[in-house]
């Protein structure tokens, strides 16, 4: 029992695996603001040749 405890402290793959996960939801959170950003754009160049038509 005190070997499997012991093994269970030491094994650092589930730290790993929440610091991809904190990676991912950072790159998706910029994704996000950029993808916003940019429909904004495209919002407003589409607005104006819909206006100039």
């Amino acid at each position: 029992m005190l070997k499997t405890l012991r093994a269970l402290l030491q094994d650092e793959n589930g730290a790993t695996a929440i610091e991809y996960g904190l990676i991912a939801a950072l790159v998706s959170v910029a994704i996000i603001a950029g993808l916003t950003m940019l429909g904004d754009s495209l919002n407003a160049t589409f607005n104006s040749v819909a206006g100039k038509l």
